[in-house]
Parts: structure tokens; C-alpha cells; sequence
């Protein structure tokens, strides 16, 4: 059975290996992620091309995307690279500060004391650690720990209810825009964008680079819940990071959150990660838990369009068995998903009419016995609609653009396929899309597939044809 729901695996040292990844591949991911925190421009290039190579060998098609490091506000380095804060300590984070000790550590945001105020909450180490802050003098933040822990090197701070001013883009940002658009990645996932104008920036950054990547919106802010419509409408689609989220708006309210911004996107005809956690037992363990199986199928139950892996692939003991388990928890969840076709259709209306045939389509595939959608389609935007409602039969987009069939990747119930025809006879044209359906075994001859397509051949630009199709039979 194909898999509806894609999977996004973290690269790390855990599958830098060539005969790792290619079993990574093989075991169903659809999308490598570079995690741009961590290594070289050099070393991020060596690694897609090491990705395309294996997945040309596999003959799968796998995008790449790059994950922005963002303005990630850190305490410093401690002098013995770790200490032990108890509950009552006095702890100052000074932004003056070279080497911490259990008394002060610095911060790598100076502008960080400027942003809080005495009765203000602080959570270090994705909230493990829990500091007020009494007051602030000049550069250093004079705090008193609520509840304590042992705090190393680099440990992220937030502020409970969020509201810290740096800015999504940093210079490093900037230069990794450039990177990608070199390694002509496909996503490009934007940390900590409080705004729609954060997208927008990164948007016109990546398009002065020559780059194309769809650009995913991660959601970590508490603003950032604010500014959704904004930011979605600035974005290819969004990235559920459950991790800083939560410490800023608290964990229990996350699984809500999450529900209403995969539906919100999809209604806007946008892309869904959601990410964090997803299998963080299985870092040390070859099984899940119960409750992350219950997470990965709950994500997927919202519609999420992929669900991603973290350190389970960068650095875990088991990233084969990972990717493995991700995938039968996700066919699994699958088989039970709504079809609420009928629902969807009432009270909608349509401005475009490419919207209108993809629409058609899928009313068409629910009421009409019909084995797949093929979408011929130059920029993708016909199978993107298409997959924003469940019709329960694969979409199988063929196009002749590279770019265009990698970006499809991340696309929910999409299957990418490549067709070489470019001329203008129609006839010709859907005759190799038959073909290439058969000799790829989505179907065979008898099969009733809807195929939408534009006219006139050969020119560029929206869909505005949708037709029936018996396979084998000959076309007027």
C-alpha cells in the first residue's frame, strides 16, 4: 500500500554514511532536511549532492530542505561546561560574560536584557530550568531560579508568553539563504518568523539568490499564533515545531494548535509539516513508544502533509528502524481517515478556474469509480489543490520540470512522476502520461483515471481541462 503522508528525516552523523541514507531511502523518505545549525556551506553542498545521487540510484524522488538556524537566543559557555542550579539561587545572565560559573553565565543576544523586565518568567533548556527575573542592570539580568536543574552550554532561553524582539532573519540566515539557493533546494524552512513580512524577506533573499525553494514557515513564537494568517499567506506552508511552541505557550495547549493550523493551512491550499518528538524514544530504542505511535497517527488523522524526524535520523542509535516504524504507523493511520468530499464541496466557490478543474476532479474521483488522478501540470499547483481534500485515490502529478517533481514531494497523497513529451498534440501527450502510469504500475488497461491537463499543449499556464479516461481505449 502507498503512503499517503511523507516523511521528513533530519541528516547527522547518525546517516552520513552513503549505505545508511540509501536504506533511509529505501525505507520511505520523502524529504532529507539540513539542519543549518550545525556544519559548513561545504559540507551541506557535499551532503545534497550525496542525497540525489543516492535517491537517482534508488530511483525515488526525494527533496531537500534547508532549515535555517534563526535567532536561536542562547546562555554561554560555562567554564566547567556545565552546572547544577537548585531552587532559590541567585543566577545573573550577563551579556559581558566570556566563561560562566554557578553564578553568571553570558548570552550570545546581548540585546536580550533590553527585552525583559523584573516579574518576567524565563524557561532555559526548552523550560527544564524555570528562572523570574528580579531586575535588570545594565547588561545583566539578576534572576532567581523557580525550579532548578544542571544547565551546560548553548541551552536555549524563551520567555514565558513569548514576546523577545530579535529578528527572524539573522546575517547567518542570510548567507544560508544564499547556500541553498546554490544547493537549489527545494524547502526552505524559516526559524522563529513572527510575521508574514519575516516570509516575505526570506522570499525576496531566496529569489535574489536564484533560488525557487518553497518556503516553509516554521511555528515556534507565541506571535507568531497571532500573525498565522499573515505568515501562511507570505509561505508555501507551515512547520508545526512543537518544541520552542510549547515553551512559549505552554504544553498543554499545543495539540489544539496544532489541529487548527493544519486546518487553516489546508483551507488556504498550503503545505503541513508537524515536527518535535515525534520518535524521540526510538534515539535510543528500536521501538516506539505507544504514545508517539499515538502522536505520529494523530498527526496524520489532522492531514498533515508530512511528519518529521529529528535527531531519531541525525544522531540516533536507530535511524533505519525509525523511518521503518514512522511508515507503518502512518499507512496504518491512513486506513482509518475520513472521506468528507461532500461536506467540503458545500458553500465553496471558485474565482480561478484551475481551482474550479481541480475541484472537479476530485467531486468527479469520489462519486465515479475511479483508480487515480493524473495531474499534468508545469508549476505543481494543480496537484497541490487537488491534495488539499481527501479523496482516497493516489494523485500521480506528471510534469516535465525537475524542479517541479522534486518540490512534490513533500505534497500529501502526490506522487511525483516525469514525462518527456513537449510538443503541442494532445493526443500525444496524454498517451505518454498513460503510458507512463501503466509502465510505472498505478494502473493498467480497463482502469478509469481522471486527467487534467491544460489547452492549448505546450503553452504555459493555468489548468482548464479535465477529462475521463478508460486506459487502453482508444481517444477521439
Amino acid at each position: 500500500m502507498q503512503r499517503s503522508t511523507k516523511i521528513v528525516a533530519t541528516l547527522g552523523p547518525a546517516c552520513s554514511e552513503r549505505e545508511v541514507l540509501r536504506k533511509m531511502v529505501l525505507a520511505g523518505v520523502n524529504v532529507v532536511r539540513m539542519n543549518f545549525s550545525h556544519g559548513t556551506a561545504e559540507d551541506h553542498l557535499a551532503r545534497a549532492e550525496l542525497v540525489r545521487e543516492v535517491a537517482r540510484e534508488a530511483e525515488l524522488t526525494v527533496g531537500i530542505m534547508c532549515d535555517l538556524q534563526g535567532p536561536k537566543i542562547r546562555v554561554g559557555k560555562f567554564a566547567e561546561g556545565r552546572i547544577t542550579l537548585a531552587t532559590g539561587d541567585r543566577f545573573v545572565l550577563d551579556a559581558t560574560c566570556t566563561l560562566g560559573n554557578q553564578e553568571r553565565v553570558g548570552l550570545d543576544y546581548p540585546d536580550l536584557p533590553q527585552d525583559v523586565r523584573a516579574g518576567d518568567i524565563l524557561l532555559l533548556d526548552d523550560g527544564r530550568i524555570k528562572i523570574a527575573v528580579e531586575r535588570v542592570i545594565g547588561t545583566e539580568i539578576h534572576t532567581v531560579v523557580r525550579d532548578g536543574g544542571v544547565l551546560s552550554n548553548n541551552k536555549g532561553i524563551n520567555r514565558e508568553g513569548g514576546g523577545l524582539t530579535a529578528p527572524a532573519l539573522t546575517a547567518k540566515d542570510m548567507e544560508d539563504i544564499r547556500t541553498a539557493a546554490r544547493m537549489k533546494a527545494d524547502f526552505l524552512a524559516v526559524s522563529f518568523p513572527k510575521s508574514g513580512a519575516d516570509m516575505y524577506m526570506a522570499r525576496e533573499l531566496m529569489r535574489a539568490s536564484g533560488g525557487r525553494s518553497l518556503l516553509i514557515a516554521k511555528i515556534e513564537r507565541a506571535e507568531a499564533i497571532g500573525a498565522l494568517e499573515g505568515i501562511l499567506d507570505a509561505s508555501d506552508g507551515i512547520m508545526v515545531a512543537r518544541g520552542d511552541l510549547a515553551v512559549e505557550v505552554g504544553d498543554a495547549t499545543v495539540p489544539a494548535l496544532q489541529k487548527r493550523m493544519i486546518r487553516l493551512a489546508r483551507e488556504k491550499n498550503k503545505l503541513t509539516i508537524t515536527a518535535t518528538q515525534m520518535m524521540e524514544s526510538m534515539i535510543e530504542s528500536p521501538v516506539p513508544t505507544r504514545a508517539e505511535v499515538s502522536d505520529v497517527a494523530n498527526a496524520v488523522l489532522d492531514g498533515t502533509d508530512a511528519v518529521m524526524l529529528s535527531a531519531e535520523t541525525a544522531a540516533g542509535k536507530y535511524p533505519v528502524q525509525t523511518v521503518e516504524a514512522m511508515s507503518r504507523v502512518c499507512i496504518e493511520a491512513e486506513k482509518s481517515a475520513d472521506l468528507t468530499l461532500d461536506r467540503e464541496f458545500l458553500n465553496r466557490v471558485f474565482t480561478r478556474v484551475d481551482q474550479s478543474i481541480a475541484m472537479g476532479a476530485l467531486f468527479t474521483t469520489f462519486h465515479l469509480k475511479v483508480k487515480c488522478i493524473a495531474a499534468l501540470t508545469q508549476s505543481g499547483s494543480t496537484a497541490l489543490w487537488i491534495s488539499r481534500l481527501n479523496c482516497g485515490v493516489p494523485i500521480y502529478a506528471l510534469t516535465p520540470e525537475v524542479g517541479t517533481r522534486y518540490r512534490l514531494s513533500l505534497f500529501r497523497d502526490v506522487y511525483p512522476l516525469m514525462i518527456q513529451y513537449q510538443g503541442t498534440d494532445r493526443e500525444a501527450l496524454l498517451l505518454e502520461a498513460e503510458d507512463r502510469l501503466k509502465s510505472h504500475g498505478a494502473v493498467v488497461d480497463g482502469d478509469i483515471i481522471v486527467l487534467t491537463y491544460g489547452e492549448p499543449i505546450g503553452k504555459s499556464g493555468g489548468t482548464n481541462t479535465l477529462k475521463i479516461v478508460k486506459v487502453g481505449e482508444s481517444r477521439v
